[in-house]
């Protein structure tokens, strides 16, 4: 739990490497009712995140219909916390979640009970604070490549991960944006010599030099 003393946060998933000066996001400008932001994209269809039982249901379905809804991706969010907390919004995120262990109403995890609670009301920002997808196609696993426009941040969501791909030299060819950030890179084995059957193999690791920071102190 962060203090109460913490007014706005940014929400970055692990799989992110920002590559503009984070300072831009953390200053956006949101509207008095909005209670977070995120590059939202209207054209997705979002309804395959619900299951059928959610649909079939009348009073469930109509979550929708009285707003705008867009999709958007939860990896990437500014949050302002005193709003979050006025208006009890975790509650209110708990309570579908509580709703899903009785019902089963949609998939893939943490995002669609964010949908359900914000999808129409969010501070829409510009797409290039998230090339997502990077991670590859879900069914497929197959490469993509950027978003046509600017890139501020790179986000590899999706079934594939950089990091899994370039210890198995399988990499696809953005995940070279992402090896100067992995942290724990193998070098070699040594073998230490104890007498008998007492040798240890030892792997040792090193810290990649670049290590992205950001504007941490902006958020405490």
């Amino acid at each position: 739990m962060l203090d109460t003393c913490v007014e706005r946060v940014i929400y970055l998933d692990s799989d992110i490497v920002v590559v503009d000066d984070i300072s831009k996001l953390w200053n956006v400008k949101m509207d008095a009712n909005k209670v977070i932001g995120a590059p939202e994209y209207c054209h997705a269809n979002f309804t395959k995140y619900f299951t059928d039982e959610f649909w079939s249901d009348p009073l469930l379905s109509r979550v929708f219909k009285a707003r705008k809804a867009c999709y958007f991706n939860t990896g990437v969010m500014v949050m302002d916390l005193m709003k979050w907390r006025e208006g009890n919004y975790r509650r209110k995120i708990e309570n579908w979640m509580e709703l899903q262990k009785k019902r089963r109403i949609y998939e893939l995890g943490s995002l669609p009970p964010f949908l359900l609670v914000f999808a129409g009301n969010v501070e829409a920002i510009d797409h290039r604070w998230n090339q997502h997808g990077l991670g590859g196609d879900n069914l497929n696993g197959v490469c993509r490549s950027l978003h046509p426009g600017p890139v501020s941040l790179l986000h590899w969501s999706g079934k594939g991960k950089p990091w899994v791909r370039l210890d198995e030299k399988k990499a696809c060819p953005l995940d070279s944006l992402w090896e100067p950030y992995d942290l724990y890179k193998p070098r070699n084995h040594l073998i230490v010599h104890g007498g008998g059957d007492k040798d240890q193999e030892i792997q040792n690791w090193s810290f990649s030099s670049s290590i992205l920071v950001g504007y941490a102190h902006d958020l405490l």
